[in-house]
């Protein structure tokens, strides 16, 4: 994958720089509008003033240790909907921030030689077992939003008779916890194919699954990913917006309802304790120091990652088997395929039109069967002529 690299489209990406860049200059008259004059955005002590000084949208503004006041992201969402510049000035952070990291950035790296981008890829950095990209950081491309996800655009196929083909491991994460904890409810939507966030907001609200609204659902899906990190009744109130009684309650029913998953949790914990470590389904393993602490922050952190390592470390794992079964398989084959990018649960190929149906079929087929599990493991699958096309 290093050696292949990926071709970058780099006439795509000035494009895109002047339109976000005309995209930046109409948020900042706006916000200069907003606060009345001109300042310098950048400058977070100019921001704290025209916020708590000027426009005195906290009573008690937090600060940081040099005096200076908070505005960073976290305090800037606690402001929201008090004045329209905190949406504008988060707005105008965004789109700098895509515009210098990877737009204007992007170019700068494409190797003349090949006309790509060639990352390097890490084995043994990330604690959990998964492969981390460097020298540029191709994992951590944007996804969440709309702008973030259009630079996707500027990974293409090599050549007009090649396509981009993208296969993703369907949820994987729950999916290997069901397995490890067993848990039948877990288990049985899976099995079922029931949409898992849908099956857990039936049970945790208990109501029929026609009957879970979106909201239900929303929250249960964070509730589903929020448990694999140790999520609080705080911490789920924050993200979904609602009281720590509630939060504090859905949690509760959570565990009643999948008494499997929070067995788990338990006993992995107590093993981490008595054994120093954790393992994944293949048998890796990943030393806790600090889990029998005395320090309770230190010892808290020690037990969430204690919980998560076996189920990320096992994802990281069944992706690797994936990638050398089909590598051996290209190999064989003697196809002119390339696999040249793997983004956590995702591989990226570059493939020549006219071996596109055997490959995908074959691909697909050999991550969904590179570690079995007790309940379906699913790949999902696109193609384009580029990476946003194919995922």
């Amino acid at each position: 994958m290093e050696r292949q690299g990926v071709k970058v489209d780099i006439d795509f990406l000035k494009e895109y720089s002047n339109q976000l860049l005309g995209q930046v200059r109409t948020v900042q008259a706006a916000i200069f509008s907003d606060a009345g004059g001109v300042f310098n955005i950048a400058s977070a002590q100019q921001v704290g003033k025209i916020l708590f000084e000027q426009l005195k949208l906290s009573d008690k503004p937090k600060k940081t240790k040099t005096g200076q006041y908070q505005t960073d992201e976290e305090t800037l969402n606690s402001l929201l909907g008090k004045h329209p510049i905190v949406q504008n000035i988060m707005d105008f952070r965004a789109l700098q921030k895509l515009k210098s990291t990877y737009v204007d950035a992007l170019p700068l790296l494409v190797d003349v030689n090949t006309g790509r981008v060639h990352t390097h890829f890490n084995q043994a950095v990330a604690a959990t077992g998964r492969l981390s990209s460097q020298n540029p950081n191709l994992q951590n491309i944007p996804i969440r939003t709309e702008l973030g996800r259009e630079i996707r655009k500027a990974f293409v196929s090599k050549g007009a008779d090649t396509t981009l083909l993208s296969l993703d491991y369907s949820q994987i994460e729950l999916r290997i916890i069901a397995h490890i904890s067993g848990d039948p409810g877990m288990q049985e939507a899976f099995q079922q194919g029931i949409d898992i966030h849908t099956a857990t907001a039936a049970k945790v609200w208990g109501v029929a699954i026609d009957d879970v609204d979106k909201e239900m659902r929303r929250k249960a899906k964070t509730v589903n990913f929020g448990i694999i990190y140790g999520i609080s009744a705080f911490g789920l109130s924050q993200r979904v917006g609602i009281s720590r009684g509630e939060a504090k309650e859905i949690i509760e029913n959570y565990f009643k309802q999948f008494g499997g998953i929070k067995r788990y949790m338990d006993e992995t914990v107590n093993k981490a304790r008595e054994n120093g470590y954790v393992e994944t389904i293949l048998g890796r393993r990943r030393y806790m120091r600090d889990i029998n602490s005395a320090n309770a922050v230190m010892r808290g952190f020690s037990e969430r990652n204690a919980i998560n390592a076996p189920i990320q470390g096992s994802a990281a794992d069944m992706i690797k088997v994936a990638m050398i079964h089909i590598h051996n398989w290209l190999n064989d084959e003697k196809l002119k395929t390339r696999m040249i990018l793997q983004v956590h649960d995702e591989l990226l190929f570059d493939v020549p039109n006219d071996e596109l149906d055997l490959v995908e079929a074959k691909i697909k087929y050999l991550m969904e069967n590179s570690m079995p599990l007790s309940i379906p493991v699913v790949v999902e699958s696109g193609t384009g002529n580029n990476w946003l096309e194919a995922h």
